[in-house]
């Protein structure tokens, strides 16, 4: 079982993120099998893998809904540095969850690997999310009305 040395902060996040019921050490388990089984199928450091992964999700725009006038515009705003870790660990954990199957590792391994070379269900989401704010830019200039 791969058990890294010393984790990073980025890698206690997502620990807490997998994390539910505060079952810490199963969420421990689940990452661990990941790491391991992400340097079993591309042969190279998983932490590294991790890293890119979480890099290719992270969102930089998003559109944020907002009252001007009695009417409600989605405003397209840049995404500050810890939502955008938020963002990523959310979709590349949704995307693992929703697929059917195996177990957590396995399609967690599938998800990371996914998203470390740019495709997959997390990085959609992301593009998703930049070609909304992208299709709002016209109301950009509403953003200035922030609460």
């Amino acid at each position: 079982m791969y058990i890294p040395e010393h984790s990073s902060f980025l890698q206690e996040k997502f620990i807490n993120y997998i994390m539910k019921q505060g079952k810490k050490t199963i969420a421990r388990r689940i990452f661990a099998d990941t790491l391991k089984r992400v340097e079993e199928k591309t042969k190279t450091n998983p932490v590294k893998i991790f890293e890119k992964a979480v890099e290719n999700a992270k969102p930089l725009m998003e559109v944020k809904a907002q009252r001007v006038g009695g009417a409600v515009y989605q405003v397209p705003r840049e995404v500050k540095p810890g939502r955008q870790l938020i963002l990523s660990f959310r979709w590349i954990l949704g995307a693992a969850r929703t697929k059917k199957g195996s177990n957590l590792s396995v399609r967690l391994t599938d998800e990371m690997i996914d998203a470390s070379n740019g495709t997959g269900s997390a990085i959609k989401k992301k593009e998703d999310t930049h070609r909304m704010a992208d299709a709002n830019r016209a109301f950009a200039h509403f953003a200035k009305y922030k609460k």
